[in-house]
């Protein structure tokens, strides 16, 4: 995404949270401490096809989620776990076979 106005950045990335809350069934979150960006690019590109990593801030992805805890009331176990330097990872795929990738 690409940051223009303030506001519209963090409305698209909203929605692009919801989207993604909405369609897979299972979400991951993984600590980014120490990882080079050439790593997560690495990552991003092994799960192709397969998850979709979202970084953010982390203030930003607990207001998008708890705004579909009502949907999904599953959600509000993730909250506690959104601290430091974190990202969620979205899969329709066995969580063994996308942490092995």
């Amino acid at each position: 995404m690409v940051k223009g106005d303030r506001a519209t950045w963090k409305a698209k990335y909203f929605v692009k949270i919801g989207k993604l809350l909405e369609e897979y069934p299972r979400i991951f979150i993984v600590g980014a401490d120490n990882v080079r960006s050439k790593q997560m690019q690495e990552i991003r590109v092994s799960l192709r096809g397969m998850a979709e990593v979202l970084m953010g801030k982390n203030t930003m992805m607990c207001k998008a989620i708890r705004a579909h805890i009502p949907n999904n009331p599953s959600l509000e176990k993730l909250l506690p776990h959104i601290k430091g330097n974190v990202g969620l990872v979205f899969s329709k795929e066995d969580p063994v076979a996308v942490r092995d990738k």
